[in-house]
């Protein structure tokens, strides 16, 4: 029996108001990267998350790594209601955020000639691993 796909990489624009419409633009970009690889994860299933960020150097220092990751989990879960609104109006990616074992998020200056954009990485949890950087 062939080892189930559990990782992608998506590319995700640049965060902008209002954050429903960037989460439902994540939750579109991730929903279709697993329709592509045929992925789906089930409730047993331990994840690791990585998000990085690249910024003009002038936002460097004023965006919160907390509210972006944070916006990335809900997206995944389906939910992209404004504030404090707990249900679900997409169709959850990832069962349960409680399956993330790992998250990391990573700002990083944009090169001339980027885009300022986003990247998010989801794979398997491997316990006792170092976290380490996607080669792309």
């Amino acid at each position: 029996m062939p080892k189930r796909r559990l990782s992608f990489k998506i590319r995700i624009p640049e965060y902008r108001a209002p954050r429903t419409a960037w989460r439902r633009e994540i939750h579109h970009a991730c929903a279709a990267a697993m329709r592509e690889k045929g992925i789906v994860y089930s409730e047993s299933d331990r994840l690791e998350v990585c998000l990085r960020l690249y910024l003009v150097p002038a936002k460097l220092a004023k965006v919160d790594v907390d509210n972006r990751l944070k916006d990335v989990m809900d997206a995944l879960q389906g939910h992209v209601g404004g504030q404090g609104v707990k249900r679900r109006s997409l169709r959850a990616l990832i069962p349960n955020d409680s399956q993330i074992f790992r998250a990391s998020v990573e700002k990083l200056e944009v090169r001339a000639g980027m885009d300022n954009f986003g990247e998010i990485i989801v794979r398997k949890y491997k316990p006792g691993t170092k976290f380490k950087r996607s080669s792309g």
